[in-house]
C-alpha cells in the first residue's frame, strides 16, 4: 500500500468497506452502518468502532478531518488500490510471485460455465487493450 504503513486487518477492512461505499463519515455513522449491515452477526459497540478507526488513522489507512466536533474519517486509498496491494502481497507470500498460480487456484474446480465465459471475455478485453497500446 503506497501511503499506508501496514495492511488492514479483517475488522479494519470491514470499516474501510463502509467508508468506500458511503464516503467520509463520522464514527457514529460508521458504527450505525456496520451494525445495520450485519443482521446475523454480533454487533460491535461505538467505542470499538472508535478505537479501530483511531488505530487505522495511526496506520494511515484512513484520514481524519478534525475541524468539526465529530471527526470525519475517510479512506486514505481507494478500494482498488487496497485490493491490488493485498493481492500483490498474497501473490508474493502464497504463490511465490506467480500471478497465474493464483488465478488457477482461484478458478479451480468450483467455477461454473457462466463465470468461465465472463473470465474469457475479460481476458479478451485485456488482450485487445494491450494490442491497442502496442
Amino acid at each position: 500500500m503506497s501511503s499506508a504503513t501496514k495492511k488492514p486487518t479483517e475488522a479494519e477492512l470491514s470499516l474501510l468497506t463502509i467508508l468506500w461505499e458511503t464516503g467520509p463519515a463520522t464514527v457514529r455513522q460508521v458504527h450505525q452502518t456496520y451494525n445495520e449491515n450485519l443482521p446475523g452477526e454480533q454487533h460491535i459497540g461505538y467505542t470499538t468502532v472508535l478505537k479501530i478507526l483511531q488505530i487505522m488513522h495511526e496506520k494511515k489507512l484512513v484520514q481524519r478531518d478534525e475541524r468539526q466536533r465529530a471527526h470525519i474519517y475517510a479512506p486514505s486509498e481507494s478500494a482498488v488500490q487496497t485490493q491490488s496491494s493485498l493481492i500483490r502481497d498474497l501473490v508474493q507470500k502464497a504463490f511465490n510471485g506467480s500471478l497465474s498460480q493464483l488465478v488457477m487456484r482461484a478458478i479451480g474446480n468450483s467455477t461454473n460455465a457462466q463465470e468461465i465465459s465472463d473470465i474469457r471475455s475479460m481476458l479478451d478485453e485485456l488482450e485487445q487493450q494491450q494490442e491497442t497500446v502496442q
